[in-house]
C-alpha cells in the first residue's frame, strides 16, 4: 500500500465543497481536493426516490487521517446523513505519495 487514500464526497452545492475542501486543506486533513462536475444522483429517502444534482469531491489524504478527516467533513456538511466514503491507494507515483504524507497531519511539510 502507498500509505495514502482517497475520500469521496457529495455535496449540495459547488461552493459547500470548495468552502469544506479549503478548510480541510487549511487543517491538513487533506493535502489536496478534487471538485468534479455536478452529478446526478438518484436515491431514496425517507420512503421517496429522489433525484437531485450534487457536486462530488475527492480528497487525498494520509491513511492515518481517514477517519479524522471523514468526521470533520461531516461536521461541516449540511447534510443529515453526508456519503463521505474512502478507499486506500493500492498503489501509486512514489513522489505523489511522499507529497501527500508530507502535507497532511500536525508536522506539515517538515514531516
Amino acid at each position: 500500500m502507498s500509505g495514502i487514500a482517497s475520500v469521496q464526497a457529495l455535496f449540495e452545492t459547488e461552493a459547500d465543497a470548495r468552502r469544506i475542501g479549503r478548510a480541510m486543506v487549511e487543517r491538513r486533513l487533506a493535502a489536496c481536493v478534487n471538485i468534479l462536475s455536478p452529478c446526478a444522483s438518484i436515491y431514496r429517502w425517507e420512503g421517496e426516490v429522489l433525484e437531485a444534482a450534487e457536486v462530488p469531491a475527492l480528497f487525498k489524504t494520509d491513511t492515518a487521517l481517514v477517519q479524522p478527516l471523514i468526521e470533520a467533513i461531516a461536521e461541516a456538511h449540511g447534510y443529515e446523513i453526508p456519503a463521505i466514503v474512502s478507499w486506500g491507494i493500492e498503489a501509486c507515483h512514489p513522489a505523489y505519495a511522499a507529497w501527500v504524507r508530507a502535507e497532511t497531519g500536525p508536522d506539515g511539510p517538515a514531516r
